[in-house]
């Protein structure tokens, strides 16, 4: 499968499989024309992060392939993950 990670500044994230890249990119383009917005998005682990975006945010997005994970679903109704997650 495809992983999608998005560097913010000094964080990154990788992202949920499902997510809508051109519809979180130009969130994120919207979110820095008005000045400064928060974004959320869902990370692996289906976690929802929220991170704002100012024009001074530096972001970047890249992919890789890797091993298919059944539990990245996407849905932040269910995560997973955490300090007991083997």
């Amino acid at each position: 499968m495809v992983q999608t990670q998005i560097a913010i500044d000094e964080a990154s994230f990788f992202l949920a499989q499902g997510q809508d890249l051109p519809e979180l990119r130009s969130r994120i383009e919207q979110a820095v024309q008005a000045g400064g917005r928060f974004v959320s998005f869902v990370v692996v682990g289906n976690r929802e992060v929220s991170a704002l975006f100012t024009p001074n945010s530096r972001v970047a997005l890249s992919a890789e392939t890797v091993e298919y994970d059944a539990r990245d679903t996407g849905d932040a109704d269910d995560p997973y993950g955490g300090f007991f997650d083997a």
